[in-house]
């Protein structure tokens, strides 16, 4: 999180609270801790932990606990609850231009509309022009601020904003004097969800003659140059692009700087200082003259410290780390062994046994780890006992085909509302692994969730907590859960704990990775995939698995297939 995201969750949380007809003086310091918080000119983390950000004006008790917890852990409770008592639509309302507290107030009291559709409807159909100090005009502009909407979105999954960078990429690389474009910012970050696009282009002809043409693209409707040799494109499909140009000298050092988030730049201008160096705008200088950095390596090479990849630079200690030699070595997609969570057309899939046994060996996995929802889940075609019975006939015949690869006979089963797992004892135990998840029953409280989840992870049978907190990206929060206490109860039992790489949940979220495992945790990486397709989502759970530093010693699927099942059988020995 940088202070622009905490200045965001701060004026979320300002918002909800004028929604909510809250005292409007609280409301107000919300918005006023979240200007604080936006301008603050140093590392908002380093101030927070020394206490100087308490002595910032604007920043109050309240506001300055609800910047730490964001700090630590990427959400605020706060802000939660407060989402969970406002209609979501009457918040997402917020985004459309022109429409404040007070208007969305009104629409919802005297229409009773909860929704961005309803709101539409009504801006069609008359209702709001009817309402007072609306009137016509109003109604259109809401309908367009709508329509605006629906096309630019604040945010977009990684996997969809990605697709479309790649495509613009080849697209600004193929312009006259273009020698070559990469993808930049958030997205080269492996970020879970993508606000605006950044590219870097090194150019032969010169900048402005590059931005010029720039400007007269195809589908660019608007152009914002930012200086010489940057600019904000807008296209007529609602994208926006942020683009920087510069020279082979300098690419290393351009590509670094709209990759690496503000908190990392901070902390690398610093060492750069340290080291004897001057970070300009421009570039690296020693003595007044701009250093050549042709590539990224080169700037490391020249501040003597490691290669930091780009997933981490997230100004969370890791150019200290470089400093120090002693960045860990990143789990890669040569390290993987296993594929597991996936769902066949015995549940809710659409692939057959052997198809995944086929599609999973063409992409050098050694084994596959069967795992179709449990009878609980009627509504995804849970497995009675019976299609247990038969599917587990069906993966011995497959495997009695294959040479060199083991399909494993799992189970997505459902945690139910007491903590047990579902099915009983004797049929929990035909199965080589189970993967326990939360399916239902989202609006307990964080103590009965935790609960919940504790009790299941002292199945003996169950080897990994799938999906851990819930989450659906930009759709579902996290249900509350005391992760301190499910990071301490997977290392006292070793259940692994799933970063579920479907690009709608990426969930374990990768600031937890690191805090799962320094307490000694294990992951695992399970492509909940429903179709061949979602094979390329164990790409995608990779990213967010290096983003929390994740090394190949602590990645349950790095194992062979024997280790992997000795792993189940001690769990089950407990």
């Amino acid at each position: 999180m940088d202070k622009k995201d905490v200045a965001r969750i701060l004026e979320q949380i300002a918002s909800l609270l004028e929604l909510q007809g809250e005292n409007p003086f609280r409301a107000r310091a919300f918005q006023a801790a979240a200007q604080a918080v936006a301008s603050y000119p140093v590392d908002l983390r380093e101030a927070a932990e020394s206490g100087a950000l308490g002595e910032l004006k604007g920043i109050g008790p309240a506001t300055l606990e609800i910047v730490s917890e964001v700090l630590k852990t990427g959400q605020s409770k706060v802000l939660t609850e407060l989402r969970a008592q406002v209609p979501p639509g009457l918040a997402e309302m917020l985004k459309i231009s022109g429409l404040g507290v007070t208007k969305i107030r009104q629409i919802h009291e005297q229409l009773e509309i909860e929704s961005i559709d309803e709101l539409e409807e009504a801006a069609r159909d008359g209702r709001l022009a009817k309402l007072p100090r609306f009137g016509s005009k109003t109604a259109q502009n809401i309908l367009r601020g709508i329509q605006f909407l629906q096309k630019t979105s604040d945010f977009r999954l990684f996997h969809h904003a990605r697709e479309e960078a790649d495509a613009l990429v080849h697209v600004l690389g193929s312009m006259p004097g273009v020698s070559q474009a990469v993808v930049a910012g958030t997205i080269r970050r492996r970020c879970e969800v993508i606000r605006e696009l950044s590219f870097v282009l090194q150019v032969q002809d010169r900048k402005e003659t590059v931005m010029s043409r720039l400007s007269t693209a195809p589908g660019v409707t608007d152009f914002t140059p930012h200086g010489e040799d940057s600019a904000t494109l807008k296209f007529a499909s609602g994208t926006v692009a942020e683009v920087t140009i510069t020279t082979l000298n300098n690419f290393g050092f351009r590509c670094l700087t709209a990759t690496g988030n503000e908190a990392h730049i901070l902390e690398l201008s610093e060492l750069a200082v340290e080291r004897g160096y001057e970070w300009t705008g421009d570039g690296l200088r020693r003595d007044g003259v701009i250093q050549p950095v042709k590539t990224e390596q080169d700037l490391y090479s020249l501040l003597n410290i490691q290669y930091l990849p780009p997933e981490i630079r997230e100004g969370r200690g890791e150019v200290q780390a470089a400093a120090d030699f002693a960045l860990p070595s990143l789990v890669t997609a040569d390290d993987l062994e296993g594929f597991v969570h996936c769902h066949t057309n015995y549940s809710d899939g659409s692939t057959t046994i052997a198809e995944w046994a086929q599609e999973c060996s063409s992409h050098g996995y050694s084994y596959v780890g069967i795992t179709d929802h449990s009878l609980a889940a009627a509504y995804a075609g849970g497995l009675t006992v019976d299609n247990v019975t038969a599917q587990h006939k069906e993966i011995d015949e497959v495997n009695s085909g294959l040479s060199g690869f083991t399909v494993l006979k799992g189970v997505e089963a459902d945690i139910l509302a007491d903590g047990s797992l579902d099915y009983s004892d004797d049929v929990k135990a035909r199965f080589d692994f189970i993967i326990g998840s939360v399916h239902s029953r989202f609006s307990m409280s964080e103590a009965e969730m935790t609960d919940r989840i504790l009790k299941a992870m002292d199945d003996p049978h169950m080897l990994i907590l799938g999906h851990p907190t819930g989450r659906l990206l930009l759709s579902r929060d996290p249900y509350p859960l005391d992760m301190d206490a499910i990071f301490t109860k997977a290392t006292e039992t070793g259940v692994a704990i799933e970063i579920n790489a479907d690009p709608q949940r990426l969930d374990l979220d990768w600031t937890m990775v690191r805090e799962a495992t320094g307490k000694g945790a294990t992951i695992s990486i399970g492509a909940d995939a429903h179709s061949k397709s979602g094979i390329a989502n164990m790409e995608v759970g990779l990213g967010i698995a290096r983003k929390g530093w994740l090394t190949a010693e602590n990645l349950l699927n790095t194992l062979p297939v024997e280790g992997f099942l000795e792993r189940a059988r001690l769990r089950r020995n407990r």
